[in-house]
């Protein structure tokens, strides 16, 4: 096809979603899904690299150990509050309709966890079965197993999520009962762990009370986005989210020494977001008055058919790029660190400003990888078509293997 013919073609596909969208689609919501969807891909990345072994085998590694200033990049690029947030508002909205239709919360819960589902068991099942023919082509096992880490390592909020939005109707009810406030005992319970933890008995608490943040962490901005949904949180709410977060956050950093990075740093004692830390609820209150601010704005931008076109596809592609984005950095450091050894900003050790420079030069190289990645893996996300008992629990069964190779248990 020539060049003009693949602008008509684009801009017919363009013109096509933007007549398919219903009047009532909120678009700045699903923008600002867009947003925090793509900062997850750009954020792991950016702030992750490798180092190579001398038996050839790749290493996780992080520009932030030699790097700490670049710490406030990861404020931007952890945008996990603003999606909890967007969850929340529109699991209300998708509860509410469910009900108005007669659907039970039984049927509308089947249907949200076989949507986040579906997706994970495929990935998890690809990678077990994939394993073992890897290492038969040479490739290392601790190769393998830190590509297990990686790969593993975003899903984890997938069971966070699947928990919270089971929680949904009692989120309903209490935004309905207390409005915005609702989100206030989750803050009060990561905090008074944060002060258990942190404080001067801090050498008395066992190290699992942390997980106590699991939950309620992640939970503040779907309350939140609940609330909204609910007409609970407003544009006076979101001022004083903003504002309030904006000073605690300053606050906890400058005063209690929190660690500045929002991800976690190789050998630091201290992570923010593994469980959430106060800090996270914080940055999380920032976003979320930014974000319920801006609606109006980021509405009217896509209004715009060329700027609402690829919020579509990142939308329909959710869990395609949550899933399947670091498989696509290792499709390209795997071979490499086979056939090439050490290269900057792929496989060399993430410890000069050189580093940096050409792993945003590789950043074109992952996206396309995912995009070639997301055509064949994008079936797991749609409801698979009568799949047979003994093909389904055997995608379980590798699923759980590939969990336990991944965890290191096996």
């Amino acid at each position: 096809m020539t060049p003009t013919s693949l602008r008509a073609a684009a801009s017919r596909a363009v013109a096509s979603i933007d007549a398919r969208t219903p009047a009532h689609r909120d678009r700045a919501v699903d923008g600002l899904r867009a947003v925090a969807l793509l900062a997850v891909p750009v954020g792991h990345w950016l702030l992750g690299g490798f180092v190579l072994d001398s038996g050839g085998a790749l290493h996780n590694a992080s520009p932030l150990t030699d790097f700490g200033f670049f710490a406030p990049l990861s404020w931007v690029l952890q945008m996990l509050g603003v999606f909890f947030l967007v969850g929340g508002y529109a699991s209300a909205l998708s509860h509410r309709r469910a009900r108005d239709r007669g659907t039970s919360q039984a049927d509308w819960l089947r249907g949200r966890l076989a949507r986040l589902g579906r997706p994970v068991v495929g990935v998890t099942a690809v990678w077990a079965a994939s394993i073992p023919v890897l290492h038969a082509l040479g490739v290392p096992w601790q190769t393998l197993r830190t590509g297990a880490t990686l790969v593993i390592q975003p899903l984890w909020f997938v069971g966070v999520y699947a928990v919270i939005t089971a929680l949904t109707p009692w989120c309903v009810r209490a935004a309905r009962r207390f409005g915005a406030w609702s989100a206030a005992p989750l803050l009060g319970s990561v905090a008074l762990v944060d002060v258990l933890r942190y404080g001067p008995a801090a050498s008395a608490v066992p190290s699992w009370l942390s997980l106590l943040n699991l939950l309620p962490g992640w939970m503040f901005a779907y309350q939140l986005g609940v609330s909204w949904g609910e007409k609970r949180l407003g544009r006076r709410g979101a001022r004083v989210l903003l504002i309030a977060g904006t000073a605690l956050f300053a606050l906890l950093l400058l005063a209690f020494h929190y660690p500045a990075s929002m991800v976690g740093v190789p050998g630091e004692a201290r992570t923010n977001s593994h469980p959430p830390s106060l800090l996270v609820l914080t940055l999380a209150a920032a976003q979320s008055g930014a974000a319920i601010l801006l609606r109006d704005r980021i509405g009217r931008l896509l209004r715009r058919p060329a700027l609402w076109a690829p919020v579509v596809v990142i939308n329909l592609s959710a869990m395609t790029i949550l899933c399947w984005h670091q498989t696509a950095m290792l499709t390209a450091a795997v071979p490499a660190a086979a056939f090439a050894g050490a290269l900057p900003g792929l496989t060399a050790p993430p410890d000069t400003l050189g580093w940096i420079a050409a792993r945003i030069a590789w950043l074109p190289v992952f996206a396309a990888l995912l995009v070639l990645t997301g055509r064949c893996a994008r079936g797991f996300e749609s409801p698979w078509r009568r799949p047979r008992g003994g093909r389904r629990a055997l995608a379980g069964l590798l699923a759980a293997g590939f969990a336990v190779f991944a965890l290191g248990l096996a």
